[in-house]
């Protein structure tokens, strides 16, 4: 994370906790959708530098590696599509700005592959009812799923704008 991403400057080490946690997550969000048997013996590293934390900072690089992937020709099971949920005022909100995410409420990462619902990763970072997670994963799924045709929708056009321009 750059210095000046966030309101707050002060230095931060190379390797904070922060940081060391959200390499760790993306690690086993990847390890889950790459077809790395395709690869032995191969290291497949991904590099994410958030320029302006303004919320769902984890969201965004799996949503942005994600894209990265798909363009290097990397096999994937299905797009990774990532997406942060919370509650403000016992409604359910997704993509969390910065500042409902400061507001003290629980907040949820959910990474999906969304064709076969399979979870990729799923924090929490505070208690929650039972009776309230339903609810929170439903939003945060098809936020998710809406964000997959987004995806799926960018990457067919600019397949078709590249194909098209390789046949001229």
């Amino acid at each position: 994370m750059a210095t000046f991403s966030t309101a707050e400057r002060k230095r931060r080490p190379h390797g904070d906790r922060k940081s060391s946690e959200m390499t760790l997550h993306l690690k086993q969000t990847f390890e889950a959708a790459i077809l790395t048997q395709l690869y032995p013996r191969s290291q497949i590293d991904i590099y994410v530098q958030i320029l302006q934390a303004d919320g769902g900072n984890y969201s965004s690089c799996v949503n942005a590696a994600t894209l990265a992937v798909v363009d290097a020709g990397i096999p994937l099971r299905d797009y990774v599509c990532a997406c942060s949920a919370g509650f403000v005022e016992d409604t359910p909100l997704v993509d969390l700005s910065h500042v409902e995410e400061s507001s003290g409420g629980t907040q949820l990462s959910l990474a999906l592959l969304p064709k076969a619902e399979h979870l990729a990763l799923v924090e929490m970072d505070a208690r929650l009812h039972q009776d309230h997670l339903e609810g929170l994963m439903d939003a945060a799924t098809r936020a998710c799923k809406d964000l997959h045709a987004v995806l799926d929708r960018v990457v067919r056009e600019h397949l078709q704008e590249v194909s098209t321009q390789l046949g001229e």
